[in-house]
């Protein structure tokens, strides 16, 4: 795609969400369940926060999008995951997953391992996360994507092949969230610069990256929806910074930026002067 195409796809998003307020339910971690729906609300879409297998089952039959994260691995969920993600699957239901943990648990891994046969629209993790769902799934050579807790400890550049390969595979988009972001759909590879360290120092920012891009596969193509979230999240994240320089309010203030953003502001934030070389040159 060119620059001026994904500008105006990513206007059309925003413009769609607003106007239609999607529903995408979450099946997330329990501690940030909150900033995950608040963020989807935020962006013009609404929320459902999901944990009970037959809620789950039976809102992964009418959505028009869901949102799988790992982050709280409860010991029910290994029947309830893996039954939600094939009806989702069976109805051709765009569905974003983020990893989180993956390799901490046994429970963690053979659900994940199952996801292989159910694939997810689009894949939203941090580097080393990235590195090991693509070796679980046999899709690159065993190097690298160790996890820390849920903390990477691979540097965004060292997941591009794992997610170029986990792209391929499912046909949707992988996003890789650090310091910069990457996010592809197999062909076209962008790089996003912006958001700030705060977001580090808050619990629920990459959750909720997640969710906000199940709210976008609601109304674009993968790629078009990962990389409209991630464009709003750093867009919200540098506002919010350049007011507050603490967790608490920097928090609060991101909602409200987040909020406030207009389709126009976002497709004029990916027209950062020299910043589509760069992306397209990583």
């Amino acid at each position: 795609m060119t620059e001026t195409e994904i500008c105006s796809a990513l206007a059309q998003a925003v413009d769609a969400v607003h106007k239609k307020n999607p529903l995408a339910p979450s099946i997330t971690n329990t501690v940030t369940q909150d900033f995950v729906a608040n963020a989807q609300l935020a962006v013009g879409g609404s929320a459902a926060m999901l944990y009970l297998a037959d809620e789950c089952i039976q809102m992964a039959k009418v959505a028009p999008a869901f949102y799988i994260n790992m982050g709280t691995a409860m010991p029910f969920y290994a029947e309830t995951l893996p039954k939600t993600a094939q009806v989702l699957h069976e109805n051709k239901t765009p569905w974003a997953l983020d990893p989180v943990g993956i390799g901490l648990s046994n429970l963690r891994t053979d659900i994940l391992k199952q996801f292989k046969n159910f694939a997810p629209t689009i894949i939203r993790g941090n580097a080393s996360e990235i590195i090991a769902l693509a070796k679980l799934w046999g899709l690159i050579e065993d190097v690298g994507g160790q996890v820390r807790g849920v903390d990477a400890t691979e540097k965004v550049s060292s997941a591009k092949n794992a997610a170029i390969a986990l792209a391929k595979f499912t046909g949707g988009a992988v996003a890789v969230s650090g310091e910069e972001d990457f996010v592809t759909d197999g062909n076209d590879k962008i790089l996003c610069a912006g958001g700030s360290e705060l977001s580090t120092k808050i619990t629920g920012s990459g959750c909720a990256l997640g969710g906000i891009m199940a709210i976008y596969l609601t109304v674009a193509t993968p790629f078009i929806a990962a990389l409209t979230a991630t464009t709003m999240f750093n867009l919200a994240g540098t506002k919010a910074a350049a007011e507050f320089s603490a967790p608490a309010s920097f928090k609060v203030n991101f909602l409200d930026n987040l909020y406030e953003l207009t389709a126009q502001e976002v497709a004029e934030n990916f027209r950062v002067p020299g910043s589509f070389e760069k992306m397209f040159n990583f």
